[in-house]
């Protein structure tokens, strides 16, 4: 067997979040990771429904980013955008 080759392997220390609200339609359960990997953005897991992001307030701004990455419908992804600011 070939030796396995890394690009990278590092520890890092992170603080997440957990937290679980209800929108008008659909229950958020979500993990949100705070590193100094992602250059001042979060890790956002999705826990339901097994999707993740990378997240910063830019990417809030960036018209479809949510719905496309959480698959969901304009205004579930509203609900979840506007917590996103209040904590990112």
């Amino acid at each position: 067997m070939t030796e396995r080759f890394f690009l990278y392997d590092d520890l890092e220390d992170t603080k997440t979040r957990f937290v679980s609200f209800m929108g008008e339609n659909q229950r958020f359960d979500l993990a949100l990771v705070r590193s100094d990997r992602y250059y001042g953005k979060q890790l956002v897991l999705d826990i339901q429904g097994s999707r993740f992001a990378i997240i910063g307030t830019d990417d809030l701004e960036e018209e479809g980013y949510l719905e496309h990455a959480f698959q969901l419908e304009s205004k579930d992804a509203e609900e979840l955008r506007a917590f996103l600011y209040e904590v990112i």
